[in-house]
């Protein structure tokens, strides 16, 4: 009874290496994680959430609203940006309680790298048509931001564009600009 299959050490291998990495987890304590911002990155947040809500808003009435009968082209964006601006109120009535706001760190310009490549993609989509914009932009976030290797980022970048391009133009006739 006391026999192993084939195949047991190696298991036994896995599951002390996975126990290691539990244990490598569990003694990386409060004091390893950056000092929290406090309430005025709370507060600051909340506001910039906010002020967006409201500016999306503007936008999403100068589209037109429409009725509940008939929506028009700003109906859902206006929904979302009031709800946006609704949470960036919640945010700004809590700021004071929460103190658990990280501190802003390397990994805090991947966003901001993030968001610039994104407004450079939107910059670019109606000139040339989304199909480069977007190969760039896949190609970006997959090599740079997420550490994927060149060929695969490469690969991937194409292969999403296909398959956008074969879904929304192909098989749903969406009027989005493309090349081809």
């Amino acid at each position: 009874m006391g026999t192993k299959g084939p195949g047991a050490p190696e298991a036994e291998a896995q599951n002390a290496e996975a126990q290691s990495v539990e244990a490598q987890d569990a003694d990386a304590g409060p004091e390893d994680a950056p000092e929290p911002l406090g309430p005025a990155a709370n507060v600051a947040v909340a506001l910039v959430v906010t002020a967006f809500g409201a500016v999306g808003c503007l936008a999403s009435w100068s589209l037109g609203v429409g009725t509940p009968a008939e929506p028009e082209a700003g109906t859902w964006p206006l929904v979302i940006c009031a709800a946006i601006t609704v949470l960036g109120c919640v945010l700004l009535g809590t700021a004071r309680r929460t103190a658990d706001t990280e501190a802003f760190s390397a990994a805090s310009w991947k966003i901001l790298a993030g968001v610039g490549t994104m407004a450079g993609f939107i910059a670019l989509i109606g000139t040339i048509g989304f199909e480069i914009p977007s190969a760039l932009l896949a190609f970006v976030w997959l090599r740079f931001l997420g550490g994927e290797s060149w060929r695969l980022s490469a690969v991937a970048s194409v292969l999403i564009v296909a398959a956008f391009y074969a879904v929304f133009v192909g098989l749903l006739s969406v009027p989005i600009p493309h090349l081809f």
